[in-house]
């Protein structure tokens, strides 16, 4: 059972993102905040195994926090969730001490995997950072398309429809494009949506801003 602490500074998507919550298996929200102190009055007497921090959380730098956290509470699985898709910035997150990332507008279906997966013991980055990092990278150059494509294990084809997925095109126009069916195109992007929630995800992104390859 998942011992869930959620956070969220707006009382309005708390109450919504709990609902969201409500009907999954395994887990168990134990304790809610809205702003710093609340958490840590609720790290102290809750017990959580798991928190979903909100990066904008008020009251409390969250990036000095999972610093913190990574060095008393080593065992606590921490999925951050914020606004903002900048590479650098999820990076930072991950260095500190998340162990997932999530953004705002990810669907409760996303969210209850990231808990899961995170809870488990794997790294977990959403499927929509984690499509413009590859785009990214595999329109940098072909060796970096080449890191991208190894480290999640895709076929040369995904990688071609990632990188039209990242030019706005849709489906029909990528089938269009690539000489194949709707139907091929939409088997693909699942595949690479799948792919891009394994443990290499959230080791590229780290990989890849370390190295250089992300743009400022």
């Amino acid at each position: 059972m998942i011992r869930l602490l959620l956070t969220e500074g707006n009382p309005t998507a708390r109450q919504e993102l709990r609902l969201g919550l409500a009907a999954a298996a395994g887990l168990d929200v134990v304790a809610e905040a809205g702003t710093g102190p609340e958490l840590l009055a609720a790290l102290a007497s809750a017990a959580p195994s798991v928190l979903l921090l909100d990066l904008a959380l008020p009251g409390t730098d969250a990036f000095a926090l999972l610093a913190t956290l990574r060095e008393q509470q080593p065992q606590l699985r921490i999925v951050a969730r914020g606004e903002l898709t900048n590479e650098h910035y999820v990076a930072r997150a991950f260095d500190l001490g998340a162990h997932g990332y999530l953004l705002k507008t990810s669907l409760p279906p996303e969210t209850v995997h990231a808990l899961g997966t995170v809870a488990a013991g794997r790294p977990f980055l959403c499927s929509a950072i984690g499509l413009s990092l590859l785009a990214r990278l595999y329109a940098g150059s072909p060796a970096q398309g080449d890191v991208a494509r190894a480290a999640l294990g895709l076929s040369k084809r995904e990688m071609e429809v990632l990188a039209l997925v990242a030019d706005g095109l849709t489906n029909a126009e990528i089938a269009e494009r690539l000489f194949t069916s709707k139907r091929t195109v939409e088997t693909h992007r699942q595949n690479i949506m799948d792919k891009t929630q394994t443990r290499n995800t959230a080791a590229l992104i780290k990989l890849a801003a370390r190295q250089g390859l992300l743009p400022e």
